[in-house]
């Protein structure tokens, strides 16, 4: 579904990018209020909201996604789909820097040379196109800074999501409310149709992340892992097969060392994984196991009573 969203948004037009964040924040609350009134899930509200540090944090992840949301709504109607699928394929690389960089951890070497594979092709994006990879660079370090934001909150995925978009829901209303006195609003200007698909961003929003939930229960992690890279690869084709976006070579380049990386790091993951199993069923075999208990009276041998 995430990698479907390209073709949802410039369905929107003529609305501009702030008005449709705006309608995003305020009907994903109605969204994800209404799912979580249907699993009648409020419980954790009320021990939020004796909890400070937890609601700053609340907020600061609303903060972050909403820029990465306006700039992701921008960057597709504005003609930067392959760019902004970039911005999604080196997230995980971007959160193994800020894992090192603010939380010490520390990297086997496959990671190392992964993440300065990564550098190595924003340069080559960089030189290339003759700026940085901006819109790229947005989306990736806001989207693991709300990663590692909602990792302290603690939170399920639909309450998190409830608890941002109600810290959002204010200040978007407010935007639609003057956008509406300056005769700017086109939420009800355009057709009923019009303002259906607005209405639809909360659906478009909170869908993936249900879906995404279910699946996180059924699918093994590691399967999971490597399905969220499925988004991106969608983008991806979206943007060069039907948005006939320019791919130069040096976007080619580019592109390939970011996939050199993914490929490393998944490589790794799964070779750590596999480690891992083989050394817990080793431990298990060297665990001798108790003697069973004799079901028979001391001093009876089987056979005999």
């Amino acid at each position: 579904m995430w990698g479907l969203v390209p073709l949802f948004w410039p369905l929107l037009k003529p609305s501009g990018a702030i008005e449709i964040l705006a309608h995003r924040m305020v009907w994903s609350l109605v969204a994800v209020g209404a799912a979580l009134l249907v699993l009648r899930r409020w419980a954790w509200i009320g021990e939020l909201l004796r909890q400070p540090r937890r609601l700053a944090l609340i907020g600061l992840a609303a903060a972050v996604i909403t820029v990465n949301w306006g700039v992701y709504i921008w960057s597709v109607n504005s003609g930067h789909v392959v760019e902004a699928s970039l911005g999604y394929f080196i997230n995980p690389l971007v959160t193994i820097a800020m894992g090192v960089l603010l939380l010490k951890e520390r990297l086997r070497p496959v990671q190392w040379a992964a993440v300065g594979i990564g550098a190595a092709a924003v340069v080559v994006l960089a030189v290339g196109a003759g700026r940085p990879p901006w819109i790229s660079l947005t989306l990736a370090l806001t989207f693991a800074t709300y990663g590692l934001v909602k990792k302290k909150v603690n939170l399920g995925g639909l309450e998190s999501l409830a608890a941002e978009t109600a810290m959002q829901f204010l200040p978007a209303l407010g935007y639609l409310v003057w956008l509406g006195t300056q005769g700017e609003a086109t939420f009800a200007s355009h057709g009923a149709g019009h303002g259906a698909l607005l209405a639809a961003t909360g659906v478009v929003t909170a869908a993936p992340l249900v879906c995404f939930g279910a699946a996180a229960i059924r699918v093994p992690l590691s399967t999971l892992g490597l399905l969220q890279y499925l988004a991106p690869v969608f983008q991806f084709g979206l943007g060069i097969l039907y948005f006939h976006e320019a791919m130069p070579a040096e976007r080619w380049a580019g592109f390939s060392l970011v996939w050199l990386a993914l490929t490393l790091l998944t490589w790794d993951a799964l070779r750590t994984a596999r480690r891992g199993r083989v050394a817990l069923a080793a431990a298990g075999r060297r665990v001798e196991p108790l003697p069973t208990p004799s079901l028979n009276p001391p001093g009876v041998r089987v056979g005999e009573e």
